[in-house]
C-alpha cells in the first residue's frame, strides 16, 4: 500500500471532522482547540477561517449555502463566502465544562453529535440529534470522550464511541424514525491499539477507525475483523473520510496537542493533513437537510 502523503503542514493544535464537499470539490476540516474551519482545494489551495470558540464538526446544508456547525455548546450554521454564522440550538447550558466533539449526518439527514468533559475526565458526554426543523434531543449519555459516529453501508447499525474507555459501541438504528436501541459494545481497544477516534464507512461496508495514540487507521468487517491497517507517521490520529473525483481519497486529520517538544521533534507532521489513494471507494457525506 501507498504511504499517506501530508499535504498540509496545517500543525493543528486538535485537527478533526474531515468533510468532503462533492459540490466544491473541497476538504473542509477543523482545528477544534485553535477555533479554525479549514478548506483545502487541490486547485484553490487552502483557507482558514478563525471563531471565537471551538468549532468541531460540520456537515453541508442540502437546501442553502454553506455548512451547520458545532461549536462548544449548541449547534450553528456557517457560510463561509459571507462568513454568517447563525445559532440553531444550544445545549447544555447546566454543564459549562462540557464542549461539542465530533459529529455526522445520516441518510435522512440529521445531524448527530457528541459532546464530552472538556478535561476528559467526567463521563457528562452525551449524543444528540438535531433534526432538519431544529429540534434537538439527547439520544444517549455517560460518555467520557464522545466519537463517531458511523453507520453500516444498510444503515441499520450506528457506531458511537467513547474514546478514553477505548470502547466502539453499536446500536441498531432506526433509520425512518431515526431511534436508536440495543446498545452494546463492538470493539474493545486494547492499550497498544489506543483510542477509538473518528471514523468512515467506505462503499464496501468497511469500517474505518482512527487510533488516537497508536498511529494508524484500521478497517473492520461487521464482526470488527481488522481487514487493512494504515500506518501514519504521527501518534494521534483523529479522523478521516473519503473524497476527491472518484472517492477513493482518504483524508485523515490529525493532532499535535499535549505532545512534548522531544515528541514534536519526532512527529514533524503532527497537526497535518494527510491524503492517501486507498483504491476503495468511500460513500457521499450526507447533508443536513435543514
Amino acid at each position: 500500500m501507498k504511504t499517506p502523503e501530508c499535504i498540509w503542514e496545517a500543525r493543528a493544535l486538535l485537527g478533526e471532522g474531515p468533510l468532503w464537499s462533492v459540490r466544491e470539490q473541497a476538504l473542509y476540516w477543523v482545528d477544534i482547540l485553535n477555533h479554525r474551519l479549514h478548506r483545502y482545494s487541490a486547485g484553490e489551495g487552502t483557507r482558514t477561517w478563525q471563531f471565537d470558540e471551538e468549532i468541531s464538526a460540520i456537515a453541508e446544508r442540502a437546501n442553502a449555502a454553506g455548512l451547520v456547525i458545532t461549536r462548544r455548546h449548541g449547534f450553528a450554521t456557517f457560510d463561509p463566502a459571507t462568513e454568517t454564522l447563525v445559532p440553531v440550538a444550544s445545549v447544555e447550558a447546566d454543564l459549562p465544562g462540557n464542549r461539542f466533539n465530533d459529529g455526522k449526518c445520516d441518510r435522512m439527514g440529521r445531524f448527530w453529535a457528541g459532546t464530552m468533559d472538556f478535561d476528559a475526565d467526567k463521563p457528562t458526554g452525551s449524543l444528540y440529534r438535531l433534526a432538519p426543523d431544529g429540534g434537538c434531543t439527547r439520544m444517549d449519555t455517560g460518555y467520557l470522550v464522545t466519537n463517531g459516529p458511523a453507520w453500516s453501508s444498510d444503515y441499520k447499525t450506528l457506531y458511537h464511541n467513547d474514546s478514553a474507555q477505548g470502547r466502539v459501541y453499536a446500536f441498531d438504528f432506526d433509520i425512518e424514525r431515526g431511534e436508536i436501541s440495543n446498545k452494546r459494545l463492538f470493539l474493545q481497544f486494547s492499550k497498544e491499539d489506543g483510542s477509538p477516534d473518528g471514523m468512515a464507512t467506505d462503499a464496501e461496508g468497511g469500517l474505518w477507525i482512527a487510533h488516537w495514540g497508536a498511529s494508524k487507521l484500521t478497517r473492520h468487517d461487521a464482526q470488527g475483523k481488522v481487514l487493512q491497517t494504515v500506518d501514519l507517521p504521527c501518534s494521534q490520529i483523529t479522523s478521516c473520510a473519503f473524497g476527491g473525483p472518484s472517492l477513493r481519497t482518504m483524508f485523515i486529520t490529525t493532532a499535535r496537542v499535549g505532545l512534548s517538544p522531544q515528541q514534536l521533534e519526532q512527529e514533524p507532521l503532527a497537526g497535518g493533513l494527510f491524503a492517501l489513494d486507498l483504491g476503495i471507494a468511500g460513500v457521499p457525506a450526507n447533508p443536513f437537510q435543514g
